[in-house]
């Protein structure tokens, strides 16, 4: 039982690896077992820490310059959700949970599986975040912030960070890849994310998918400030959002696989001003290459780099965790640069598994020793405000302007991360 669990939790983490998946006060994470509800645990998400209240709203956006013989359109479709500042929390609309419900099932089905934990243990349909469905959106100007998720992996799984730039002022727009990671669209279309383990040609193929993605979506923001809605259902924007979307300098952050892709909107996009990688390999196969354009090449804007000890570029005789990409990379860049590490952690600690996969205690039996393994022996309340800090330091000097001294050395508000030299 235990060799087995441990061979196929191994095998999701080497898929989130080639998925390769400001200080302020934080309210303390209780990390304790969930409430029950329906058989499963739903889960406890950390408050966010900014002064604004957080509204959410979900958008379908149909592409008609790509096609997709399997959508209904015949055209590739996304699903996004835009996490932003409101006004008037509390007046209109019910608060939204995690994940939709065949998301939720289908996530749920995936790591009961890997983990050996009964079927629905993970009850997203019924976790409450602290976003507001379709609040009116606070009346001044906000700079927006793209996101993509890790490779397979659902754009909710990490709401946290969203919803944490979107109380500190950012249009945070997260986004779904379809037909890699799944995707509940209007009227229950579903479609779930891949099994398959990419090789580097198709990885390669991936990656571009999901920047021009990033690039689509970036027009329909624009269609928005222009007086449009791309909607496909044409469903009511927010209040506001119009005039609320700032997109004189944009910025991007994604986990894994989205960290490479975030790097490749930027070669391919000069709208992004900004771009993080949450510990996504550079690369097209971690172990073998071959390296990315941009890891070759580099970029002439800011970006950081943030890893686990499953990343770091400066050692090479530990090749288990050494990334020749970030080594490549880091030698190109010619943009402001900042490599960041969070010594204990592992990949899944930079997605809200972090905070999730502790809440299920007892539920995980005699083995309790798997949270460690997937997410790295940090306490989840000091990594997620620590991530949530350098975060919002790095966009805010960047994409806000307002230089920020967390990024000029090492904060002993933050002993956890380490300024890679």
């Amino acid at each position: 039982m235990f060799s087995r669990r441990r061979a196929v939790v191994a095998g999701l983490a080497a898929s989130a690896l080639l998925s390769v998946p400001l200080t302020a006060v934080a309210s303390p994470l209780d990390v304790q077992p969930g409430d029950r509800e329906v058989g499963g645990v739903s889960f406890k998400l950390p408050p966010p820490t900014g002064r604004d209240d957080v509204g959410v709203t979900d958008l379908h956006l149909v592409d008609p310059a790509r096609r997709d013989p399997s959508a209904p359109s015949g055209k590739r479709d996304l699903m996004v959700s835009v996490l932003y500042p409101a006004d008037g929390f509390g007046q209109d609309g019910p608060v939204a949970r995690y994940m939709p419900p065949k998301t939720a099932a289908f996530v749920d089905e995936r790591w009961s599986g890997a983990l050996e934990v009964p079927a629905g243990t993970f009850d997203f349909a019924n976790t409450p975040t602290h976003a507001l469905v379709g609040a009116p959106v606070k009346s001044t100007r906000h700079q927006v912030v793209l996101f993509s998720p890790g490779y397979s992996f659902s754009r909710f799984t990490n709401t946290a960070q969203a919803e944490d730039l979107a109380s500190r002022g950012y249009i945070v727009v997260t986004i779904d890849h379809t037909h890699e990671t799944p995707v509940e669209f209007p009227g229950g279309r579903f479609v779930p994310a891949t099994q398959a383990q990419p090789t580097p040609d198709s990885y390669r193929w991936t990656i571009a998918t999901r920047t021009a993605d990033a690039r689509f979506v970036l027009n329909q923001l624009g269609r928005i400030v222009a007086g449009a809605n791309p909607d496909a259902e044409g469903r009511p924007l927010p209040i506001g959002l119009r005039n609320a979307i700032d997109l004189r300098k944009v910025g991007m952050v994604g986990f894994s696989a989205g960290g490479l892709t975030t790097a490749n909107t930027m070669l391919e996009d000069s709208r992004v001003a900004a771009g993080v990688d949450l510990d996504g390999t550079l690369a097209y196969d971690f172990a073998s290459g071959p390296l990315s354009d941009v890891a070759r090449q580099g970029l002439d804007r800011p970006f950081l780099l943030f890893g686990s000890d499953g990343s770091q570029r400066t050692d090479p005789e530990k090749k288990e965790n050494y990334d020749k990409s970030w080594a490549g990379f880091w030698q190109a860049q010619r943009g402001w640069k900042l490599n960041l590490q969070l010594p204990g952690s592992r990949q899944l600690g930079f997605s809200d598994f972090q905070f999730i996969l502790p809440q299920l205690g007892s539920s995980l039996g005699d083995n309790p020793e798997v949270v460690t393994r997937l997410v790295g022996d940090v306490k989840p309340d000091r990594s997620v405000l620590a991530q949530r800090s350098y975060l919002a330091a790095f966009l805010d000097q960047f994409v806000k302007g307002r230089p920020q001294s967390l990024l000029r050395k090492e904060s002993p508000k933050f002993p956890e991360v380490g300024f890679v030299d």
